[in-house]
C-alpha cells in the first residue's frame, strides 16, 4: 500500500486544475456523491476524493465500499481507455498510473484492497473485513481470487500488450477475456459450494468478498456471459445488487457510461 504525503491546500489535497477542466469538458465529472449517514467536509472541499473510471472494476469495488460505509466522496474520472492515466497530471497523483486512487486528508492510497482495508480502519462499522482471524483469511482469499488471479489478466494494459506484441485481433482479445472470466466464475462456484452464502459470502452482511465477487460478475456482463452454469454465484450477486450501495455503483449507472453511450 502506498500512503505518501501529497501537497495540500487548506488541509486538503487538490486535484489539478487541468484534470478537473478535462473532466468538466468531457461532461463526466467530477461527480459528488453524498451520504445521509456521514458527511466529510473541510471548508468547501470533500475530504475523500477518488480518481476512477466508470468501466474500472477496481473503481467499482471502492465505490461499493464507500457506500456501504455511508461515506461521502467525490469521484474524478480518468479515462483509462484513452490513456489519460499516462498524462503528467495524473502521474503526479499516482505513479503506478492506474485507477482507483483514493485521497483522504492529503494521503494517497492506491490498489482497491488496500483502500478497502483502510476504510475499515477509519470507519470500523459496518465492517467489511471480519475481525475473526479465520474469517478474515477466508474473506481475503475470496477477494484475492479476482484481485490477484483473474482481474489482472483482463485490464487494458494487458489487452493492449496482446495486440501490440502478439498481433491479437479484437476477437482473440475478447476470447482471452472470456476464458479468464469464466475460469474465475467457475472457481467461485466451486468455492461457494463448500460454504454456501447465507445470503452473503460470510453471512448476513455483505463485505469484502461479496464486493469482489460482484465485481467479477460485472466483468462477465461486459462480455455478455451467462451465469446459468454458476447458480450460486448468480444468487449471491443478485442479493448484492438488490442493495443500493451495489446497484448505484454499477459501471452502467455511472455518468461516464451514460455520456459515452448517449444516455441522458
Amino acid at each position: 500500500m502506498f500512503a505518501g504525503r501529497l501537497p495540500k491546500v487548506g488541509g486538503m489535497l487538490l486535484p489539478s486544475r487541468r484534470l478537473r477542466r478535462r473532466s468538466a469538458e468531457s461532461g463526466t465529472g467530477p461527480v459528488l456523491y453524498l451520504s445521509g449517514q456521514t458527511k466529510y467536509w473541510q471548508g468547501n472541499l470533500m475530504s475523500i476524493t477518488v480518481y476512477g473510471f466508470w468501466r474500472s472494476i477496481a473503481s467499482f469495488r471502492v465505490r461499493v465500499a464507500l457506500r456501504l460505509k455511508g461515506l461521502a466522496f467525490e469521484e474524478i474520472p480518468i479515462d483509462i481507455l484513452s490513456g489519460e492515466q499516462f498524462k503528467p497530471d495524473y502521474a503526479a497523483v499516482n505513479a503506478e498510473r492506474v485507477v482507483p486512487t483514493f485521497i483522504h486528508d492529503g494521503h494517497s492510497i492506491f490498489q482497491s484492497l488496500a483502500i478497502i482495508e483502510y476504510l475499515d480502519e477509519i470507519q470500523p462499522e459496518p465492517r467489511l473485513i471480519p475481525q475473526d482471524v479465520k474469517e478474515r483469511a477466508y474473506a481475503r482469499s475470496l477477494a484475492l481470487m479476482t484481485i490477484a488471479d483473474a482481474h489482472p489478466l483482463l485490464v487494458p494494459r494487458v489487452r493492449n500488450h496482446l495486440a501490440k506484441t502478439f498481433g491479437a485481433d479484437a476477437k482473440a482479445i475478447e476470447d482471452w477475456g472470456g476464458h479468464w472470466t469464466i475460469e474465475g466464475l467457475a472457481t467461485y462456484e466451486r468455492l461457494l459450494a463448500h460454504r454456501a452464502p447465507a445470503p452473503f459470502a460470510l453471512g448476513a452482511q455483505p463485505g469484502l468478498a461479496d464486493i469482489c465477487i460482484a465485481g467479477h460478475v460485472v466483468g462477465g456482463q461486459y462480455l455478455k456471459l451467462e451465469l446459468s452454469a454458476f447458480p450460486t454465484v448468480a444468487r449471491l450477486t443478485d442479493h448484492c445488487f438488490e442493495m443500493p450501495a451495489f446497484a448505484t455503483s454499477h459501471p452502467f449507472e455511472q455518468p461516464g457510461y451514460k455520456t459515452a453511450n448517449g444516455h441522458h
